[in-house]
């Protein structure tokens, strides 16, 4: 049995995950996918790609469903079991940012079509693409996407394993120009095996059962509070909180946002990062893009003083729940406590409504990115 298989027959086993026969079908799935890279070794050098054109590349996977349905899990089994060097786990936004900007490298060479030496350069990097949470809001994104994977998987024989709350039919729905997407689509659905995880059991959620997700006041027990559901959510052991790891955002432009902790799409930030910085939208959107779940500490009561503050924690709020991405806080008070007087308050009650929302259970039972 490979690696994953053996884990996951593990977990079954100890109680951590219950029997979901679209989540073991999956996993079996994914299990022959790693002995089909790790038998495939393939030479190096020019007999090896030549060789590599020759043979059938393995099928890679796209796994769609609800939140919680254990996609990320069974992601995070695949390619720590991979027994292979040339793979990466990467965010899907955070590499379409990647891509957005070796394209703009490539164009100052006016060489022609930018794409083909694109996917040449990430394909010489890995044999084996994971991807968290492919999502597809921007028509920047949408117009090269067909030409990109089409080169990574038709010409560069790359294996594409993803995770997606839309079948594929869904990504970019009713999205500007999306005749140019289509084709990405059919490319999807003829090279990757499609897997649906929508069983019965939101994972997430459950390990969210009966906790709260605004904690006010400040103080030991909102902090013992939002620490709980961290290590719940990620399985990160409580004892080692000290080496939780840490990351750098891309924003684009040469700019970065260092996270503080950062953990299977969970990450951890100070409402004084977040909002006490000179920030705009674009900040807060990539945040809400890369992260299906944000934990912001220390929330102040705010006044007047407090103005500029208030309207980025507005902005910040607004691309959180625009993108549906799960909240919890520690706070001073409660939402409709946090900023009762100065510039801008009229336009707080909207984001005093947002956040009672994005405590109840319909919200926080919305995938990430769901439109």
């Amino acid at each position: 049995m490979t690696g994953l298989i053996s884990r996951y027959e593990e977990l079954v086993a100890a109680g951590e995950l219950r029997p979901d026969p679209e989540q073991a079908a999956a996993a079996k799935r994914l299990g022959a996918l790693q002995g089909e890279l790790e038998s495939d070794a393939p030479a190096s050098g020019l007999f090896g790609k030549l060789l590599r054109k020759k043979r059938e590349m393995p099928r890679g996977v796209y796994m769609w469903g609800g939140v919680g349905r254990g996609k990320s899990m069974l992601m995070d089994l695949f390619h720590d079991t991979l027994g292979i060097a040339r793979k990466r786990r990467v965010h899907f936004h955070a590499f379409m940012i990647e891509v957005h900007a070796l394209l703009r490298e490539e164009r100052k060479k006016e060489a022609g079509d930018p794409v083909p030496p694109v996917a040449a350069a990430i394909a010489a990097q890995v044999r084996c693409l994971a991807f968290d949470e492919m999502v597809v809001n921007n028509s920047a994104d949408a117009m090269i996407m067909s030409r990109l994977f089409t080169g990574l998987i038709l010409d560069q024989g790359v294996t594409i394993v993803t995770t997606s709350n839309r079948a594929p039919g869904e990504l970019y729905k009713d999205g500007l120009n999306r005749e140019h997407f289509l084709p990405f689509i059919a490319l999807i659905e003829r090279e990757l095996d499609v897997m649906t995880l929508n069983g019965p059991v939101d994972y997430r959620l459950e390990r969210l059962a009966g906790m709260e997700t605004w904690h006010a006041p400040l103080g030991d027990e909102a902090t013992a509070q939002v620490r709980e559901a961290f290590f719940r959510l990620t399985d990160y052991p409580p004892e080692d909180s000290a080496h939780v790891p840490s990351s750098e955002l891309d924003l684009g432009g040469g700019r970065k946002l260092f996270v503080p902790k950062s953990l299977k799409g969970v990450a951890v930030f100070s409402f004084k990062r977040l909002c006490g910085e000179a920030r705009g939208a674009p900040d807060y959107l990539a945040i809400a893009q890369t992260y299906h779940t944000v934990i912001i500490v220390g929330i102040p009561r705010m006044g007047p003083e407090n103005r500029n503050d208030a309207a980025r924690f507005v902005t910040l709020i607004d691309a959180l729940y625009e993108n549906k991405v799960k909240l919890l806080v520690t706070a001073a008070a409660s939402p409709e406590e946090l900023y009762e007087e100065g510039h801008g308050r009229f336009e707080f009650e909207r984001t005093v409504s947002r956040l009672n929302e994005m405590q109840s259970a319909d919200y926080l039972a919305l995938g990430h990115g769901e439109a």
